[in-house]
């Protein structure tokens, strides 16, 4: 093939539907896909329902600095509060699951469960706690405690798990106003989930949010369990990126992203099934890139967020705030993110502290540049900078 019309086709910017490439390029497509998977395809160590080896194209995946070193940043709790309370909301969204924002916001400020609803907010709550815990490394046994906790211990009738089981025993489907997917034959489950956790634990030089993306379509592409695939594969996502020391990956609401883009996400998933019937690989580049463009991508679209932390930072090294109003500050960052609060509501949420002393910390954090305040009539409400 011309190296020109190589670069072309590779080059277009409907490169990963094959169907409309087909059209386009018609036999010299065939030709190319070739030669693609000669010199560009990478393999991975994940089988799909034939046996075959998953593939992925490296070129188109590459992730921007400014996400790596966002994820990388250090954190002194597990996770960011408003982060956490995101990505319930979102997690739950995507599959059509309506929670209560109150009753998020009541578990993650340490309150009992009173309903069933309240009780699988604080199942996924747990879940979080999990996957942030620095000796739970990512074992079969482990991903069983996950899910039992976030998703299986609230279950009924035909969609739990037989006893002993880590995985389903029958078959499933994605269904719409058809069959969009069925998952493995429940006899394999088993060997392809231990050769994805065998991938996770593998230090093979994959980029570690490429190869976060991979286990979660590959997760959802299995679909192990009778119910709950897709929080568990964003679940899991995040878990391996915090067992690579991405500290922050749980002060980003990964899932609302996803939820943002839920029609572009779901594509991606087709768009691979559907480009196999063409090339016969399930490459999962596309779900690859949506990532990127859809969720790594947009971690770091605020630089202006980086700079008031690191202003903040400054101020507490040359002494301008107490320790009690720096607590108070990743308090904030925490509990509200970008939203906004008033003293009063702070002085509750936060629980420890007199309000005299909420209202000074406002002030000088205002003062300081990194609080902003809107009036509304009486009320005074404040927020990061951004």
């Amino acid at each position: 093939m011309d190296i020109k019309l190589f670069t072309e086709i590779l080059k277009d910017k409907h490169f990963f539907d094959y169907r409309k490439m087909k059209y386009k390029y018609d036999a010299d497509f065939g030709e190319f896909l070739q030669i693609l998977g000669e010199l560009y395809y990478k393999n991975l160590p994940l089988a799909d329902f034939g046996g075959e080896n998953l593939v992925f194209t490296e070129n188109h995946a590459a992730v921007a600095q400014k996400s790596v070193k966002l994820l990388l940043r250090e954190q002194t709790r597990n996770y960011g509060i408003k982060a956490a309370e995101e990505e319930i909301m979102a997690t739950s969204a995507i599959e059509s699951i309506d929670l209560s924002r109150d009753s998020v916001r009541n578990i993650l400020k340490g309150m009992m469960p009173q309903n069933e609803q309240e009780n699988r907010i604080w199942g996924i709550k747990k879940g979080l706690e999990f996957i942030s815990g620095a000796s739970n490394g990512i074992t079969e046994e482990n991903l069983y405690k996950l899910y039992m906790m976030t998703v299986g211990d609230f279950l009924d009738g035909d969609d739990k798990l037989a006893d002993g089981k880590f995985y389903r025993h029958d078959a499933v489907y994605v269904v719409s106003d058809k069959v969009e997917h069925s998952g493995l034959e429940s006899r394999k489950i088993t060997d392809a989930m231990r050769s994805l956790i065998a991938f996770a634990n593998a230090d093979d030089g994959i980029n570690d949010l490429v190869k976060a993306a991979i286990i979660h379509f590959y997760i959802a592409f299995v679909h192990p369990y009778f119910d709950g695939n897709g929080r568990m594969a964003r679940l899991v996502h995040l878990w391996f990126l915090i067992r690579k020391g991405y500290r922050s990956t749980l002060f980003i609401p990964f899932s609302s992203r996803i939820e943002k883009s839920r029609k572009e996400y779901y594509d991606a998933f087709t768009v691979i099934e559907e480009n196999k019937k063409i090339s016969g690989k399930i490459d999962v580049t596309p779900f690859v890139v949506y990532f990127i463009k859809n969720v790594y991508d947009k971690l770091g679209e605020n630089p202006t967020v980086e700079e008031t932390l690191s202003a903040a930072d400054e101020a507490v090294v040359a002494g301008k705030v107490t320790e009690k109003e720096a607590k108070l500050w990743k308090f904030v960052l925490s509990f509200y993110g970008t939203d906004e609060f008033s003293t009063k509501q702070l002085e509750k949420d936060y629980g420890d502290a007199a309000y005299a002393t909420i209202r000074t910390f406002v002030l000088k954090f205002e003062e300081l540049g990194l609080l902003s305040s809107v009036k509304y009539g009486a009320r005074v409400k404040y927020k990061i900078v951004i």
